[in-house]
C-alpha cells in the first residue's frame, strides 16, 4: 500500500513556542499542535465505507482527464484549521471573522492589525508540510492520471508536494504584492523587513487562524510597524483573494477551459460554499461530467455528485491506485 510512502514523505513541523532572534514576540501553539494532535482540526467522520472506496477507485480508474478541485479540508491534516467544519472550524471555535477585502484597502489600522497577526503566525504557517493527500495528488499527476489541479487554498502545500499542473484559485500566502505598483516579493523577504522594524516589539498569541495569522489584542497591535513597498512606498498585501474580493476573470476563464477539457471532476476537502469554486461545478454539470466529492460533512453540490464520501482526505486518497 502507498500509505507508508506518503507518510515517509511528510515532515510535520508542529513547533513548540518560538521567539524572534532580536524581538520578544512569540506564539503559544504547542497545546494545539503538539505531536499526536494532527487531527485537531479534522472534523469527526463516520467509519469508512469499503463499498464507497471501491466506487471511488472505479471512478478514478475510468477517468482519463481528471480535474481535481481541493479546499481547506485537504490541509486540516497538515495542521491548518478551516472556517466551516463542524466543531473544529474557526466559525465553530471562535467569534473571529476573516478579514474583508474592502476593510484592508480602506484602513491603515486594519492593515496594521492584519500584518501584526500574520507576522507572528508566519514562521509556523510557512513551515507546515504536505500530508498524504497532497502527496497522493502529486503522484497522480506524475503518473498521468491527474489532468489539472485547482486549489482554493493559499498555503502552497500542493506546490511543496511537487504539483505542477496547478492553479491557485485564490492566490498564495507565500507571495506579497504592492497595491500601487504591483511589485511582487516573496513573503519570506517581507518577514525579514518586519523583524528589522520591530526588533523591540513584544507580543504573545494563542491559536492559529486558517490563513496563517494568530489572535492578538488591540493593545499588542498598536506599536507594530508595517513596512511599505520598497519600490514605490505603497501599501503591501498578500497575493491572495480576501473575502469580498473576486478572482481575476482571466484565471476564471482559464480554469473553465480546463474543466471543459476534463472528462471527470473530483472535489477534495471543500464544502463548495464559496461561489468562486462552486461555479466550476456548474460548468462540469453543463458538460455532463461525472462528479465525485470527498469531504467530511455536506457540500453545496451533493445533489450533483454521482458519489459522495465522508472521510479524511489523507486517509482515503493514498488507498486509491491511479493506474
Amino acid at each position: 500500500m502507498l500509505i507508508g510512502f506518503f507518510l515517509s514523505r511528510m515532515r510535520m513541523s508542529f513547533g513548540l513556542p518560538f521567539r524572534a532572534a532580536k524581538g520578544h514576540w512569540m506564539v503559544n501553539i504547542s497545546r494545539q499542535c503538539s505531536h499526536g494532535s494532527i487531527g485537531l482540526f479534522v472534523p469527526p467522520s463516520p467509519p469508512r465505507d469499503p463499498e464507497k472506496v471501491k466506487e471511488l477507485q472505479r471512478f478514478i480508474t475510468l477517468s482519463k482527464r481528471l480535474l481535481v478541485m481541493t479546499g481547506a479540508g485537504i490541509s486540516t491534516e497538515s495542521g491548518i484549521p478551516d472556517y466551516r467544519s463542524e466543531k473544529v472550524g474557526l466559525y465553530a471555535r471562535t467569534d473571529q471573522k476573516p478579514i474583508q477585502h474592502g476593510d484592508f484597502l480602506r484602513s491603515a489600522p486594519i492593515r496594521q492589525r492584519y500584518w501584526a497577526r500574520n507576522f507572528v503566525g508566519w514562521p509556523r504557517f510557512s513551515s507546515l508540510q504536505p500530508n498524504p493527500a497532497h502527496w497522493a495528488l502529486s503522484n497522480w499527476e506524475r503518473l498521468g492520471k491527474l489532468y489539472w489541479l485547482v486549489t482554493q487554498n493559499v498555503d502552497a502545500l500542493h506546490t511543496k508536494a511537487g504539483s505542477q499542473r496547478l492553479t491557485e484559485l485564490h492566490g498564495c500566502m507565500h507571495r506579497v504584492l504592492c497595491l500601487d505598483c504591483g511589485e511582487q516579493i516573496p513573503r519570506a523577504v517581507l518577514q525579514e523587513r518586519f523583524e528589522a522594524l520591530n526588533c523591540t516589539w513584544s507580543a504573545e498569541a494563542h491559536g492559529l487562524a486558517p490563513d496563517g495569522d494568530v489572535f492578538l489584542t488591540e493593545e499588542q497591535v498598536q506599536s507594530f510597524q508595517v513596512p511599505s513597498c520598497a519600490r514605490c512606498g505603497g501599501p503591501l498585501k498578500p497575493d491572495v483573494v480576501f473575502f469580498g474580493d473576486t478572482v481575476n476573470p482571466d484565471k476564471v476563464d482559464f480554469v473553465r477551459r480546463r474543466v471543459k477539457e476534463a472528462d471527470s471532476l473530483l472535489v477534495v476537502g471543500s464544502s463548495l460554499q464559496v461561489y468562486s469554486g462552486y461555479r466550476f461545478i456548474l460548468t462540469a454539470r453543463e458538460k455532463q461530467l461525472p462528479i465525485a466529492i470527498l469531504n467530511i460533512g455536506p457540500t453545496r453540490s451533493d445533489d450533483l455528485a454521482c458519489l459522495k464520501l465522508d472521510s479524511p482526505c489523507g486517509e482515503l486518497l493514498p488507498l486509491i491506485d491511479p493506474r
